[in-house]
């Protein structure tokens, strides 16, 4: 059994007061956020020195979503990256007071400043250019200070088992079975078929020989993201850090722009590409647009990769749904427009 509070009822004033060296008379909790994978929460404090609220990260309620959590370690990654990574990068997160996950990574606690009065990104709903820009800065602030610094992608934590690649392939066949079937009547053929070809190609898309560049967030859009945080007083922050790994910076670059925005992405494409390796330059890393081309062609398909997984592995919900098609159709027609299937068949 964890030694840690892991559902919102076990966090007591007792506990908050030692955690936080404070005196904590009361606490209740609500829920907050959309995540499927893990249960987010704002707690109300009482007592003297006390924050008047925190949030909070818990295992997900339902058993299919936790159990694929577990699988893939993506508890206990998220604690490691608020513990080691997160102090290195320039990327707005919010301030860990207490992270902890059991052996197992079953099972864990995350307990943080609450960013609000914010507003949380919406995957279906969509944004607007300001905000997508403000997305790709942080971008930037992800990829340029972990550029090629072993510190961090070599770090034990991060490094993915040897034979991930190959489970997940194996997997993905089976998760598109299950998306076909799920989503046929609803999804565009065109776009289906991007999922298909996905499938035929796994061997190629999931090897392990790609050059890993930096620290990668895995799932860059707008359902992890908050906008406008602190009320207004700053512009965003990145949360969701449960499928962090190492990589190359175009997996989060081609995810937004198809998976994350859809037609924003399509309609102002040049713009934030060219908004990103600006940013980067300013951070020390200078990348072409061509030099790049291929990489991003590659990572829009991460979108297809997640929007298949997700539905596939996690609680399906009226929302899930939603919002599975809203990637999948992001990612599948910025996916045609450069023919991103066709650089695994080069490959």
């Amino acid at each position: 059994m964890a030694r840690f509070p892991v559902h919102p009822d076990e966090v007591t004033a007792d506990w908050l007061s030692d955690t936080l060296g404070v005196c904590v008379s009361d606490v209740r909790w609500e829920p907050i956020g959309t995540g499927q994978v893990g249960d987010s929460v704002r707690f109300h404090l009482e007592g003297e020195g006390a924050p008047a609220t925190l949030a909070g990260k818990f295992p997900a309620a339902d058993d299919n979503s936790r159990g694929t959590a577990a699988m893939f370690g993506l508890y206990a990654k998220e604690v490691a990256f608020y513990r080691q990574a997160a102090p290195l990068l320039d990327v707005r997160v919010p301030q860990v007071q207490f992270a902890n996950a059991s052996e197992d990574g079953s099972e864990f606690i995350l307990l943080f400043e609450d960013l609000g009065p914010a507003r949380q990104g919406d995957q279906i709903k969509g944004c607007d250019i300001a905000d997508a820009c403000a997305a790709m800065r942080q971008a930037a602030a992800i990829h340029a200070p972990s550029w090629e610094r072993d510190e961090i992608i070599e770090a034990a934590w991060i490094q993915p088992p040897e034979d991930l690649g190959a489970k997940v392939g194996a997997m993905y066949p089976q998760a598109q079975a299950s998306f076909r079937e799920r989503y046929a009547g609803t999804l565009e053929p065109e776009y289906m078929a991007v999922c298909d070809q996905l499938a035929e190609a796994t061997e190629v898309y999931y090897r392990r020989d790609q050059e890993v560049q930096c620290l990668v967030h895995g799932d860059f859009r707008l359902d992890n993201m908050l906008f406008d945080i602190r009320g207004g007083m700053e512009p965003i922050a990145v949360l969701d850090w449960q499928t962090v790994t190492v990589g190359k910076a175009m997996t989060d670059v081609g995810y937004f722009l198809g998976c994350g925005i859809g037609q924003l992405g399509l309609d102002h494409e040049e713009e934030l590409v060219e908004l990103y390796l600006a940013e980067m330059a300013q951070r020390g890393v200078t990348l072409s647009r061509e030099a790049i081309e291929r990489d991003y062609r590659r990572g829009i398909l991460h979108g297809v990769s997640t929007a298949v997984f997700s539905a596939a592995f996690v609680e399906r919900t009226a929302r899930g749904d939603e919002n599975f098609l809203s990637m999948a159709r992001g990612a599948c027609a910025l996916a045609l427009k450069h023919d991103s299937i066709g650089v695994l068949r080069e490959e």
